[in-house]
């Protein structure tokens, strides 16, 4: 590996913060009006409307595994971000128009595979810029990225009370305002891309045994997440435009504390233990997951700081647990392969909340009760392997 370069000034730093919001904010204005946008829209069931969420990330799963190979071969990796920023943006507002929902999976399948390959790339040019204020950068990263999740949740009942497909014409204009920041704030090559992998999870899987235990524990935390985007807006009651803005708001009562703490605990984790970090913060996490099906929705804004804090706990320290343990992986391979697991974890994560919903029934919330049981059971299993083969080294 090449000597790290000076590091990224504050304010730099700060507003790739920023482009990571705006790219990342999109993605989950859809989720407050999911029944409206899918299940209305194209008369189609709870089990159906799930693949709708899970579709960008069958984009994302196929796109992870070449963009470290692309990005190598072409030396581009700026560039290759702005066009798929821009590319993201237009393919988010085709969306809104007329479709049958084959054409509108395929389409959001696209979506989905240009969008983790700007946050790849994106990423990955700031991991080499930001020199020895990495966990600091990363840390402001993952906080943009969780407050742009957390901001499209609430913000999306909003935009889309009244209009499902008003959340779709919002999101193609965010896009197109990241990519025309990032033309002035993306960071340049800061050396040569070397020993990427032609295929970035599976590489990482064979080729760094030390590297699978992060790259478990982001599989099984996106796993739950998408528990969250499709069980969680079908679980309380949204038929009136008061409910769905609830809806939005309970997600950002989450969501903003995980993106609040992100950078702090990135900062901490340079100094603190990552894994004894992960392991709390999965284990307190696991739990409240598991009570989001029983308890009432009163209790609910109680819960979902909690789970807020507890994600903030782990996330930044996987990551860098992940590129502290892939050594001989370029970073852009190794955060493909982060994100690689994260997408197959959003992509099961839909699909097995809907089928266990069907499965458990909708009457007295059964259903519900069984899918965010499961989720959370998901996510203490990862945090006791995560304690076990600690103690075993």
């Amino acid at each position: 590996m090449t000597p790290d370069p000076a590091p990224l000034p504050l304010r730099t730093t700060l507003a790739l913060g920023l482009v990571t919001f705006l790219l990342m904010l999109p993605e989950t204005l859809p989720v407050p009006v999911l029944r409206g946008l899918v299940v209305e829209r194209f008369q189609v069931g709870a089990d159906l409307a799930s693949i709708f969420m899970s579709a960008n990330m069958v984009g994302a799963l196929l796109a992870a595994p070449w963009i470290g190979k692309l990005a190598r071969r072409t030396g581009a990796r700026r560039r290759l971000a702005l066009t798929a920023m821009l590319l993201d943006a237009v393919a988010m507002q085709a969306l809104a128009h007329p479709l049958d929902y084959g054409s509108f999976l395929a389409l959001r399948t696209l979506e989905g595979a240009l969008h983790i390959s700007a946050l790849t790339l994106l990423m990955s040019l700031v991991a080499d810029a930001a020199g020895s204020r990495r966990g600091s950068a990363l840390g402001c990263l993952g906080a943009g990225l969780t407050l742009g999740v957390a901001a499209g949740a609430a913000l999306g009942g909003q935009f889309g009370k009244d209009d499902p497909l008003q959340t779709l014409h919002v999101a193609s204009a965010v896009l197109a305002t990241a990519f025309a920041l990032s033309t002035w704030l993306l960071p340049r090559e800061a050396a040569p891309a070397r020993n990427a992998a032609d295929h970035g999870l599976l590489a990482a899987w064979r080729r760094a045994p030390a590297a699978r235990t992060p790259l478990l524990i982001a599989f099984v935390d996106r796993f739950t997440v998408g528990f969250f985007t499709t069980g969680f807006p079908l679980l309380l009651p949204s038929s009136t435009p008061e409910e769905k803005a609830r809806i939005g708001m309970l997600l950002g009562a989450f969501l903003f504390p995980f993106a609040l703490l992100s950078w702090p605990f990135g900062r901490a984790a340079e100094k603190w233990s990552r894994v004894a970090m992960v392991v709390i913060g999965s284990a307190v996490y696991g739990a409240g997951v598991m009570a989001i099906g029983i308890v009432p929705v009163e209790t609910m804004w109680l819960l979902m700081p909690v789970l807020g804090v507890s994600s903030a706990v782990m996330f930044v320290p996987s990551l860098l647990w992940l590129l502290e343990r892939a050594p001989d992986f370029d970073r852009t391979t190794a955060m493909a392969a982060f994100h690689g697991a994260g997408s197959l974890g959003f992509l099961l994560g839909p699909v097995c909340c809907g089928q266990l919903i069907a499965l458990g029934g909708t009457e007295g919330g059964v259903g519900y009760t069984l899918a965010f049981g499961v989720a959370g059971l998901a996510e203490i299993a990862a945090a006791a392997l995560v304690l076990l083969g600690s103690r075993r080294r």
